[in-house]
């Protein structure tokens, strides 16, 4: 065998041993990539910038993006019972847990919790401001002050409905020009308000970051009915299929665990914790 011979031999099976190394590189690049989940969750959390703050942490620990859907937390969780994201991380107890009751959620985890306040102009001209949510309802509707609210099946809409109900308010019979349902997430609500001079409930987190306020500030806040918890739950990959089931385990394990709980308490504006974890230790099941 000619030395050129073997070289050329050699050559070629080091070209074919790079060209092979470089399509596996390639391969687990493109896996990488393709590794993700859909999250359907809350214009809260979006809005607030949480999930700014969560989400590149998450990818770090894991390898894993989750893709995010902020929508009301009913339509989230719509999005759960048809299939359409791997998990939900919402704000309504009640009904997160008859989504899991009825077979779509595998389990409800506590994951944090925020509270809800009620905005209006400064003048407050309806004298709602307190610490109690029923009177400065009561005030609002007797004043037929103009009210925002989100009529988006949101779980701040379901929050703000038990409120006016607790507060003795038929809305179907005492609301009127005065009650403007926007239909919309909480910044476009809180836009309208800011628009109107008016009132309207909202979570304490997108309120921080809410920045068209106009004359609008908190009035009432403070009363222990107002507080706001968050949970995140698996969509059930036996009514699914196709739901990501490990890595959106994966993603409410982290959020639950030390390091995703850290992460939830370290986002701040302008010096102000938004929202506070409260997830209970527990043991992921062994596989």
């Amino acid at each position: 065998m000619s030395i050129p011979g073997t070289l050329g031999r050699l050559s070629l099976a080091g070209m074919a041993a790079a060209t092979a190394t470089s399509a596996l590189l390639a391969a687990h690049a493109a896996q990488a990539q393709g590794t993700f989940i859909t999250v359907a969750s809350t214009t809260s959390t979006e809005q607030s910038g949480l999930f700014k703050e969560v989400l590149p942490a998450f990818r770090a620990a894991t390898g894993i993006e989750a893709r995010v859907v902020a929508l009301g937390t009913g339509q989230a969780l719509d999005m759960g019972r048809r299939g359409d994201a791997d998990v939900v991380f919402v704000h309504d107890k009640a009904a997160e847990e008859k989504f899991v009751a009825e077979g779509f959620g595998v389990k409800r985890f506590e994951v944090m919790y925020n509270d809800f306040v009620i905005v209006g102009p400064k003048a407050d001209p309806a004298k709602a401001a307190g610490k109690d949510v029923s009177a400065g309802l009561k005030a609002i509707a007797a004043a037929k002050a103009p009210f925002a609210s989100r009529a988006d099946k949101s779980g701040t809409h379901a929050a703000e409905l038990r409120h006016w109900k607790a507060a003795g308010i038929d809305l179907d019979r005492d609301k009127g020009p005065w009650y403007r349902e926007t239909g919309s997430g909480m910044g476009p609500t809180l836009n309208t308000a800011s628009g109107m001079n008016a009132y309207a409930l909202a979570d304490r987190g997108t309120w921080l970051n809410f920045r068209n306020r106009g004359e609008l500030a908190i009035l009432v806040e403070g009363d222990s009915r107002l507080f706001n918890p968050y949970g995140v739950v698996l969509v059930n990959p036996a009514k699914h299929a196709h739901v990501k089931r490990r890595a959106g385990q994966k993603f409410v394990d982290w959020v639950i665990s030390p390091a995703g709980q850290a992460a939830i308490a370290s986002h701040r504006i302008n010096g102000e914790q938004l929202f506070f974890p409260n997830a209970k230790p527990w043991l992921p099941p062994v596989e």
